[in-house]
């Protein structure tokens, strides 16, 4: 009795205990409406890239919440070695996105999904030598690497907009009024929306969205009437395979967000708990992050990083407590075992979505340029910079500028400018002087 009326009586502001579900649960959702149109987007651009059914798209949906749920769990409440106990929210992310398009591209869904599992434990090795490897990644190169993200994902948004690549209406006025109505809106409560109008900006422009759709008559709600009320994660429904090229593409990409999350963790823990993460924090972490992206691979949840959106809810609220933030893990889980709820999501214009990400893709890139300028804008640092975004957007852009090297090689550099922008910055870092 005494430990239940203990637990009863935590307080929102600590991190072990469980306040009353009138206080945890509106703050709880304040955490899904900030991160579940990140988390499923991705999987709905990946389906159109990969030409999925409509069953397919509603499982890759599913994968996504699913996997944001259980890796969110592990993080709260570790298990052995994996997860850092630290108040954080993961979910499905953009950084993995224009790696997976070309590898949808070149291969299939399956490849993906080995590449992630090779890349989740890449992440696991990282996570395990972390001090030794965070010399390679200062924010310089980080913030580089995230900034080349950005760029790259701007024709996927713009294409969006414009109705989707291979639609009858692409680039018509109808799609181009849907989009910009979605974009004013998340800009206008992104710059003047207050509390959960601003968190839910993306959530609310995209609701508008879609309900001009309605009434235009241009949503498809065939999907959501064949879907089930229910239905568990499918083990290896996509397949796994392996192509050397893929695997080293998505796994340099997985030692980069596992640099990442360092950031997160450490904003976390200085914005809401005046500390900075311990090494066993920061190591179980980003082993937890790796074991999750493996079993990801298993479930159909495509790559997860940590939310830098809900850092924020946690930094500005200073709410910590681990049991609320399971509640929000546990909304995601319910909504990935519906497959109803993924079906409808299926159902939101191409238009619609490229309005509402633009403005994400955007703030990713100057999410990389803020990491970028943290340090001394000198002749060797913007040489870095430079250098690596340009070859990396350059190469990607130019498709036959690497015809004539063998697949394997096209496949790793020609095709994502991540990999090239992070190998071309890492190496620049390391061979330049560290002068003025």
């Amino acid at each position: 009795m005494w430990y239940h009326r203990t637990m009863n009586q935590a307080s929102i502001f600590e991190l072990s205990g469980r306040p009353p579900l009138s206080k945890a649960l509106p703050l709880a959702v304040q955490h899904v409406v900030a991160m579940i149109v990140g988390c499923v987007t991705p999987a709905l651009i990946l389906s159109r890239v990969a030409g999925l059914s409509s069953q397919d798209s509603i499982i890759l949906v599913q994968g996504a919440l699913v996997i944001a749920a259980l890796a969110t769990f592990l993080q709260l409440f570790p298990i052995g070695p994996f997860g850092s106990g630290l108040p954080v929210i993961l979910g499905v992310s953009f950084a993995y996105l224009p790696t997976m398009q070309a590898i949808a591209g070149g291969y299939d869904l399956a490849t993906i999904f080995g590449s992630q599992l090779v890349g989740g434990l890449v992440a696991v090795l990282v996570g395990l030598n972390v001090k030794r490897l965070r010399v390679l990644f200062p924010p310089l190169i980080t913030g580089t690497v995230v900034f080349t993200i950005g760029l790259s994902l701007y024709p996927t948004a713009i294409n969006y907009m414009a109705g989707g690549v291979g639609s009858p209406s692409y680039g018509s006025a109808q799609n181009w009024l849907l989009a910009f109505l979605t974009l004013a809106i998340v800009t206008v409560l992104n710059h003047m929306g207050k509390g959960i109008f601003k968190l839910a900006s993306i959530l609310i422009g995209i609701a508008v969205g879609y309900i001009l759709s309605l009434l235009l008559g241009i949503v498809d709600f065939t999907a959501v009437s064949s879907a089930s009320l229910f239905q568990a994660p499918r083990l290896m429904h996509f397949g796994l395979r392996f192509e050397v090229a893929a695997c080293f593409s998505l796994g340099i990409l997985f030692a980069i967000n596992s640099i990442q999350a360092i950031g997160d963790f450490t904003a976390t823990t200085v914005g809401s708990m005046d500390r900075e993460p311990t090494n066993k924090e920061l190591k179980r972490g980003i082993v937890g992050y790796g074991l999750s992206n493996v079993l990801g691979s298993l479930l159909g949840g495509l790559p997860t990083a940590t939310y830098s959106q809900n850092v924020g809810i946690v930094t500005t609220t200073k709410v910590i407590n681990r049991y609320t933030l399971s509640l929000s893990a546990l909304i995601l889980l319910i909504a990935g075992l519906v497959p109803k709820f993924s079906a409808l999501l299926t159902t939101i214009p191409q238009s619609v979505l490229g309005g509402a990400t633009i403005s994400v893709f955007a703030s990713i890139a100057m999410t990389g340029m803020k990491l970028v300028v943290s340090e001394e804008m000198n002749y060797r640092n913007t040489s870095i910079v430079g250098l690596s975004a340009a070859l990396g957007i350059g190469i990607a852009d130019s498709s036959a500028a690497l015809s004539t090297f063998p697949a394997w090689f096209q496949t790793i550099f020609g095709q994502s400018p991540v990999v090239i922008a992070t190998i071309v910055a890492v190496a620049l870092h390391v061979m330049l002087p560290k002068r003025n």
